[in-house]
């Protein structure tokens, strides 16, 4: 059911065929990123947190970014809480490694994190635990309905700071 709301989410663009399906399982960054042939930090995740009144929201992120703590409270003034398996199938409609922020069951609040800027296409889920599409991030932005890009990670631009440090 959660593949089939993805794509119909998609047929509004026409790109319902671009949404990929594998053989095998494509549930984690490292396994995605292996079955699509691309690094890890070019799957764009989906993480679901709680929200205020029982409305989660989700945040999509580049696949070697985590959640920095203290950013996500300044961000949405409150603790970032990740939903539970149970929850977000109840909430997103679609089961733990295929979490994306397409077809949804309920109308959350999705968020883009700025650590998937520094790329030109990235593979979210579509659904499934064996799914994928390539976007571009102004893609990924308007079909996800985005609210807004934010800055709530960390990890994934070390490199970087040390540089210009």
């Amino acid at each position: 059911m959660s593949l089939e709301s993805v794509k119909a989410h998609f047929k509004k663009w026409n790109r319902e065929n671009d949404v990929q399906v594998f053989e095998q399982s494509s549930a984690t960054v490292d396994m995605a990123a292996e079955t699509i042939g691309v690094i890890p930090a070019r799957i764009a995740k989906t993480l679901s947190f709680r929200g205020e009144e029982d409305k989660a929201i989700l945040v999509v992120a580049a696949g070697d970014a985590k959640i920095d703590n203290k950013k996500f409270r300044d961000t949405f003034g409150y603790k970032a809480r990740m939903l539970t398996a149970e929850e977000v199938v109840e909430q997103t409609g679609h089961v733990v490694g295929g979490v994306c922020p397409f077809g949804l069951a309920k109308d959350l609040d999705v968020f883009l994190d700025v650590s998937m800027k520094r790329f030109e296409t990235l593979f979210p889920a579509c659904g499934s635990t064996n799914s994928a599409i390539e976007l571009t991030c102004e893609e990924l932005e308007e079909y996800s309905y985005a609210k807004d890009w934010i800055d709530v990670c960390k990890g994934w631009n070390e490199e970087q700071q040390e540089a210009t440090a």
